[in-house]
């Protein structure tokens, strides 16, 4: 049984015990108890304000062989400069102080904290949207996620499963790093949900023309993505979501595996899978003669893995994407 150790990645969850505010470190518990992207993103900070320029590197310098009296060429790799934005989530939580007024003193505090939970998973989950699905070309405050990076299978990195239609679903083979796939934040900045106790203040109410006072929560998500090498992602496209035809194949795993970085990194790479994959690979997991599949103990809890990379579940991976060509 294959054991991980997480210890070394800076992951939101890891950076958060760091922190001294108590609102702060209560909401990262959320995000951890919630969503398993979470767990596994390795959050650094950007080099700039509003967006982080990394490198890629685009060719590798070559050697050569060198005979008794004769000179060598100088090389170099060569790479190219890429400057990624960073985009700005915010949700505010507004509760009328007339309905407050109505709750026990001691009990106003708990009021607001659970209707605030209810916008941080909200918000969680559309960050984890946007890691997937964002496109800049039809919001432009936003990021591009993978599916906008990896979208046609004629890419190195895309495999396809023969689904057509709009009801199919991807797996995404994703390997955590700072050399590898990261989540950035503004320079300077926090990382995360912040959380904004802005008091009581006073609002508009739907209609747009009366206002009332009440008690609000401002939170606020700084995020961004890079990818410094286009292998460390790895996408399965066009998989039916329904019947027996065109559903996910052990074989193109194992081929997207391998086309993967090969390194010492093995252990930041993930699986991940919607709700309807994870049942097809663990009902596949079920038969013993499945060499492939294995329970290994990572983060604390029994999962899955495929071939020693841990499966992870990513509720917002639809089942409604358009196949791709």
């Amino acid at each position: 049984m294959t054991v991980f150790n997480l210890a070394s990645q800076f992951t939101m969850i890891e950076l958060a015990k760091m922190m001294a505010n108590g609102n702060v470190v209560d909401v990262i518990n959320v995000l951890a108890t919630s969503r398993h992207f979470y767990e596994d993103a390795v959050w650094i900070q950007a080099n700039q304000t509003a967006s982080h320029v990394g490198s890629r590197v685009t060719n590798e310098p070559t050697s050569s062989l060198r005979q008794a009296n004769q000179g060598v060429a100088a090389t170099t790799g060569t790479s190219r400069q890429v400057s990624e934005p960073i985009c700005r989530r915010e949700s505010r939580n507004e509760i009328d102080e007339a309905i407050l007024d109505l709750v026990p003193a001691g009990q106003k505090n708990e009021v607001r904290t659970q209707k605030d939970k209810l916008h941080v998973s909200s918000m969680t989950k559309d960050v984890e949207s946007d890691f997937f699905y964002q496109d800049i070309d039809t919001t432009p405050e936003g990021i591009d996620g993978l599916s906008i990076r990896y979208d046609a299978l004629s890419d190195d990195y895309v495999y396809g499963c023969g689904g057509t239609g709009d009801d199919t679903t991807s797996l995404w083979i994703v390997e955590w790093g700072p050399d590898a796939v990261y989540m950035t934040y503004p320079q300077g900045s926090q990382i995360g949900i912040q959380m904004n106790d802005k008091g009581l203040e006073r609002v508009t109410d739907s209609g747009g023309t009366n206002e009332y006072y009440a008690w609000v929560t401002q939170f606020v998500f700084w995020y961004g993505l890079f990818v410094s090498d286009d292998r460390c992602v790895q996408r399965i496209a066009n998989i039916e979501t329904a019947g027996a035809e065109n559903t996910l194949d052990d074989d193109l795993i194992i081929e997207a595996l391998n086309q993967g970085r090969i390194n010492e990194n093995e252990a930041s790479k993930r699986i991940y899978v919607n709700r309807t994959l994870k049942t097809q690979l663990d009902i596949m997991a079920k038969d013993k003669a499945n060499v492939n599949y294995s329970p290994m103990n990572a983060f604390g809890e029994n999962v899955v893995g495929f071939r020693g990379v841990p499966i992870r579940l990513a509720e917002q991976l639809v089942n409604t994407e358009t196949a791709i060509t």
